[in-house]
């Protein structure tokens, strides 16, 4: 039978480190991915959930077991890859960021076993989307993968972010519209030479 979060904690207040590889086996990978879409850098992913574990380690006797842990954890990550993806932005430019992030994609956010509808999405147009993701502000960018990605109410969106409900919706609605325009922007690259609303086009072929 498998061992359920609770008794994996319990274990784990008790010194036996059993426990901890159990939840580390449950939910180290959704962490990681959780990680990497907020900050685009596998490597620096898995630091920030390394370092989650490390800490949960250290302070797993403060943990109310009332609690669900999984959205307790993701919170945990979130938060700290936000942070680390605030102090990323003044190391890296956006280029370099864009290109590194689109590199590794298609490796790190495939699901093992994709429904039909995961399979039609090319490998080009994931890495648009992963483009546009990235130029998102970091904020924006957490806002987007708790909501589509950890599927977050606005409540525990508030709750994490430490932002009032209304925030919460602004960031929410103001990432998908740039996503949006970002998309149809990498979709039709020639759109800027569209002519201005009310001149003329050309009659030459």
């Amino acid at each position: 039978m498998e061992e359920t979060d609770f008794q994996a904690i319990t274990r784990l207040k008790r010194s036996d480190l059993a426990g901890l590889d159990t939840l580390m086996i449950r939910y180290q990978l959704r962490a990681v991915r959780a990680a990497y879409l907020i900050v685009g850098d596998r490597p620096l992913a898995e630091d920030v959930v390394q370092d989650a574990f490390v800490r949960l380690h250290q302070t797993i006797h403060q943990f109310d077991e009332a609690r669900p842990f999984g959205p307790w954890f993701l919170r945990s990550v979130v938060n700290d890859a936000l942070k680390a993806a605030k102090r990323q932005q003044r190391q890296i430019s956006l280029d370099e960021a864009e290109r590194a992030q689109a590199a590794s994609l298609i490796e790190t956010l495939t699901d093992p076993h994709p429904d039909p509808e995961t399979l039609a999405v090319s490998a080009e147009t994931r890495r648009e989307v992963w483009q546009a993701l990235a130029r998102l502000a970091p904020e924006q960018r957490v806002a987007i993968v708790q909501r589509y990605y950890l599927g977050y109410s606005e409540a525990e969106m508030s709750a994490s972010l430490q932002r009032p409900t209304g925030t919460i919706k602004w960031l929410v609605h103001t990432a998908r519209r740039r996503l949006r325009h970002w998309l149809v922007a990498l979709a039709a690259p020639d759109s800027s030479v569209e002519p201005k609303r009310g001149a003329k086009r050309s009659s030459e072929p």
